[in-house]
């Protein structure tokens, strides 16, 4: 299902004239990249890699963690992809289902006791594994940053797989010769669910007001 989904939106996004596509969902980057990479003629990159490759180059005591999704987890593409890049560091992974529904629902500000006893039952185990960086494989963890910082400790390094991403997908179009000119660009925002929920948690993400109204798209014509 997971990969049908991810079918019908690059069906839908290649109905406008792109360049490439960054799969920012940590899930089916770990799930369904590789067939969406064979089925296309353009470049398309996910979280996993950059973030991998971020985190062998930050650690130093060779032991790396994951939270993510438990599909991400049970795909083991993370573990996969430091290994290839270090036979030697150690992979601590732990899902963390509970965190998405609460990002989404507001529940990320420190202080919130919700968020913050969620997150400790995740991450003290990993606070405990002598851990010194930190890959956060989905999308909506960055926005516990403050929250994870404070659980882990300053002597833990955190990776934002999102971040990482986008300095790859500049690479990659940098390289071809694709980038557009600074300050030209503008963002158009589409949702296949209710509009103003997914403008709600633009806003989160984004941390700006969208400057144009959230689009309906019915991904099924897809």
């Amino acid at each position: 299902i997971l990969l049908k989904y991810a079918r019908q939106d690059v069906h839908f996004l290649r109905s406008f004239d792109i360049k490439a596509v960054l799969v920012a969902c940590g899930t089916v980057s770990t799930t369904a990249l590789p067939q969406l990479q064979a089925e296309n003629d353009l470049p398309i990159l996910g979280v996993v890699e950059p973030a991998c490759r971020k985190a062998a180059a930050m650690t130093r005591n060779r032991r790396v963690g994951l939270i993510a999704t438990a599909a991400s987890v049970r795909s083991g593409a993370y573990e996969r992809t430091l290994h290839r890049l270090d036979e030697t560091i150690h992979v601590v992974s732990r899902a963390c289902p509970l965190l998405v529904p609460l990002v989404e629902n507001g529940r990320y500000q420190p202080g919130d006791v919700v968020i913050e006893t969620v997150a400790r039952e995740y991450l003290e185990p990993l606070r405990q594994e002598g851990l010194d960086v930190l890959i956060l494989g989905c999308t909506h963890y960055p926005l516990l940053t403050d929250i994870i910082r404070e659980i882990m400790g300053p002597e833990v390094s955190l990776v934002n797989a999102g971040a990482e991403s986008v300095h790859t997908l500049h690479d990659a179009l940098a390289r071809r010769q694709l980038l557009a000119p600074e300050g030209t660009g503008q963002a158009l925002l589409c949702t296949s669910d209710r509009p103003e929920d997914f403008g709600q948690m633009a806003r989160r993400f984004l941390q700006e007001e969208p400057t144009a109204p959230v689009r309906l798209v019915d991904i099924e014509g897809y």
